[in-house]
Order: C-alpha cells, then sequence, then structure tokens
C-alpha cells in the first residue's frame, strides 16, 4: 500500500511541474466548454438579405421593413441591381435576396395578385431553408394584413447552387477542410516531437544539414501528405456522394497548398512549445475543436454573438472553408474569393514565419 501510494504522490507531483499538463487539464477544457455553449446554435437569425426593388414605392419599403423587423433579416444591400446580387452571390456576400417587381404597389392597390421573388445561397442548404420558410410566413403576413384578406401575394423561390437543397452538399466540402486540417496539424507536431523524444533531432542537427533544408525535409511530406488526402476526399465526395464541382480544380488545389502553409505552419508551432507526443496531441486537437466550430461548418458565423465572431477571425479555417464552398458550388473564382485568399496569405505567411523562427531559436 505504502508502495502505491507513493507512485500517486510521485506522479501528481509531476503533473504540477508541468505547466503544459496543467494547461491541458484545467484550462483548455474550459475554453473548449465556452466554445460550446457560446458556438453551436441551431437557431437561424441574421441572415443577410440584398433587395432589388423595381417598385420604389411605400408598399414595397414596408414590406422590407417587415422582413427586417423581426430580427430573422439583416438589410444587408438595399436598391441593389439585378447584376449586383448576382455578382455577391457569386462571391458569397449574399445569403438571400428579396425581388420587387415594378408594378407592385399598382397591382396591389387594384386588389389584384402579385408576384415576389426569393432568392438563397443553396451552398448552405440549412440557412437557406430556414431562410425561405421565414421569408415566405413574413410575406404571407404582410398581404394579409394589408388587404384584410387571404394574401395576394405569389411568392416565387429559387434555390441557387443547390436546387435540390441536398445537405451532403454543403457538408461534405466541410467534412473535406477539417479533415485536411486535423491530418497535417498533427501529422507535422507529433512528427518532430517524436524525433525529439527519441533523441534523433539532435543528431540530425548535428549532421552538415543546414536548418532550412532540415525543416523542409520534415514538413513537405506532410504537405504531399495533405495533397494526397484532398485529392482522396474529394474524388469520394465527387464520385461517391456526387457533389456538384462547379469552379476550377487547379484554382482549389492551388489555395489548398496556400491553407497548408497555415497548417503546416501551426504543426510546427505546437512541436517548439511541447516535449511529448501526447502534449502535441492534445494542443493539436484543441486547435482543431476550436478551428471546426468557429469556421461556420456547422453553425454559421452571423449566428453567433458578436465577440465571438471576432474571435472567428482569428481561425484561418474560416476563410478555407470560404474558398473551397465557393470553388466546388459557385464557381467562384479568384477575383470573388479574392479577400479570403489575401487574409489566409497573411496568416501563413505569419504563423509559418513565426513558427519557423521559434523551430530554428530552439534547434540552434
Amino acid at each position: 500500500m505504502r508502495a502505491l501510494l507513493g507512485m500517486i504522490r510521485k506522479e501528481f507531483i509531476q503533473i504540477f511541474r508541468d505547466r503544459n499538463m496543467l494547461r491541458m487539464i484545467f484550462a483548455m477544457p474550459i475554453i473548449q466548454l465556452i466554445l460550446f455553449g457560446y458556438v453551436v446554435n441551431t437557431e437561424v437569425r441574421l441572415i443577410e438579405l440584398d433587395v432589388y426593388d423595381a417598385s420604389r414605392s411605400q408598399d414595397s419599403r414596408e414590406l422590407v421593413g417587415a422582413l427586417t423587423a423581426v430580427g430573422y433579416f439583416v438589410p444587408q444591400y438595399i436598391d441593389a441591381s439585378l447584376f449586383d446580387i448576382e455578382d455577391r452571390f457569386r462571391d458569397g456576400s449574399a445569403e438571400m435576396a428579396l425581388l420587387i417587381p415594378e408594378d407592385f404597389c399598382g397591382e396591389f392597390t387594384r386588389d389584384e395578385r402579385t408576384t415576389v421573388g426569393l432568392l438563397a445561397d443553396g451552398s448552405n442548404s440549412s440557412v437557406a431553408g430556414i431562410g425561405l420558410g421565414y421569408a415566405s410566413r413574413i410575406i404571407s403576413q404582410y398581404g394579409h394584413q394589408q388587404l384584410g384578406i387571404e394574401p395576394p401575394l405569389d411568392i416565387r423561390y429559387r434555390t441557387l447552387y443547390n436546387p435540390e437543397m441536398e445537405s451532403v452538399y454543403y457538408m461534405v466540402p466541410g467534412i473535406l477542410v477539417a479533415l485536411l486540417t486535423m491530418v497535417t496539424v498533427m501529422l507535422t507536431s507529433m512528427a518532430i516531437v517524436r524525433e525529439r523524444e527519441h533523441g534523433t533531432l539532435e543528431q540530425l542537427i548535428v549532421t552538415p544539414i543546414s536548418t532550412p533544408v532540415l525543416l523542409l525535409g520534415k514538413i513537405l511530406p506532410f504537405a504531399i501528405l495533405g495533397l494526397f488526402e484532398m485529392c482522396l476526399a474529394l474524388t469520394v465526395g465527387i464520385l461517391w456522394f456526387s457533389i456538384p464541382f462547379a469552379g476550377s480544380l487547379i484554382l482549389l488545389f492551388a489555395l489548398t497548398g496556400l491553407y497548408l502553409v497555415t497548417t503546416l505552419g501551426m504543426g510546427l508551432f505546437f512541436s517548439t512549445v511541447t516535449s511529448t507526443q501526447q502534449q502535441a496531441m492534445f494542443f493539436a486537437w484543441f486547435f482543431f475543436v476550436f478551428a471546426m466550430l468557429t469556421s461556420g461548418l456547422f453553425t454559421p458565423v452571423a449566428n453567433m454573438p458578436d465577440w465571438m465572431q471576432y474571435v472567428t477571425y482569428l481561425n484561418p479555417m474560416r476563410f478555407f472553408l470560404n474558398i473551397t464552398r465557393g470553388i466546388m458550388m459557385r464557381g467562384a473564382g479568384l477575383v470573388d474569393l479574392y479577400n479570403d485568399v489575401i487574409i489566409l496569405a497573411i496568416y501563413g505567411a505569419a504563423i509559418f514565419s513565426f513558427s519557423t523562427l521559434r523551430f530554428t531559436k530552439r534547434t540552434a
């Protein structure tokens, strides 16, 4: 019994001496609990709504006001042209659009039936389906209240990029990005720490190999594995799940390479702040959970609290997810994805440079 108590005491002493272990035990579970509590929200609100109002009448303005008064819709681009709306859907800026015809007011006052149009971005089938339901109910109630009879409004729907509203079209590109993130971050961090644990990293350092060559030799295999993972997942998604691919395959793989600079840099950073494979795996898993929850993979970013929406800007996976869905489902080009690409490039350069400097300093 004394021996058992002695071993338990020794293990507790080792745990409390290891600051990284203390962070993993106490800090990270609390942070994950906060993330789950605020981020995982199945309610869809604050849907961005563009408006094409050809009528420009009091009735049309009241209709727009009725849609935006209840908190489900946010007027994002009022008095947009049809060309503006088309461009905004293609680059992912628009979620829904309301189209009001020119004779909306005249037909309304003559007690005749009139038609309004609703467009939704089907690349996010959950938001599109719920948003169309919200909008149709509000528009019908508005027509009933205006005339005091059954609504004289015909609502014409059109779902862009995913007319069948298949949720798998929305989820598979996101899972593809999640797999790429998890594999490259975890493999990179654990592989370098494993070399340090076995003492082989020091042996490599004393060989006549420069630090940049050593670093590239360690991470390039994982970049190749990441691209292979992308090919495999993309093939399964297209052939097995019949996911549409509307954009450029070359552009997708080029931007995947840009994203790999970020994930490999993150894995390299974890290898410099941990001393065991267990710690490296835990840090990589925590980053993956954070990245997945705050990327918009399951819950739209607009549904998160305001302060959490700012936190999501720290997540490079959010921007690559927009890029992947944009290319695959909307056929977006480099011009349409310009903002996401620039931000991802800045993240990649910053994270990889910082991690390389830490690795070089630690191995010097």
